[in-house]
């Protein structure tokens, strides 16, 4: 690779807003915040709002929404009005 082309690519803890859960990883992003990991290194920590462990999808909670069809609802707001 050529250098300074490329972002420094490093190993950084991204910990769930929501949940609290922390995961390692690499990223290009940095921070000023550190925490200290199981394996005694300490790294950036990056608070993020949403993760796998807080999201609707993955966790099955998810809601929905619009319980009846747009179309119905579209209908029962405007009417039909006869015109094809």
């Amino acid at each position: 690779m050529k250098k300074n082309v490329h972002p420094d690519y490093h190993p950084v803890v991204f910990e769930d807003a929501n949940t609290g859960s922390q995961f390692l990883t690499r990223s290009t992003r940095t921070s000023e915040r550190t925490v200290s990991w199981a394996d005694g290194n300490t790294y950036p920590l990056l608070v993020v709002d949403v993760t796998s462990e807080s999201h609707p999808f993955w966790t099955g909670k998810t809601r929905v929404m619009d319980t009846e069809g747009r179309v119905e609802k579209f209908n029962r707001r405007y009417g039909r009005t006869g015109v094809r």
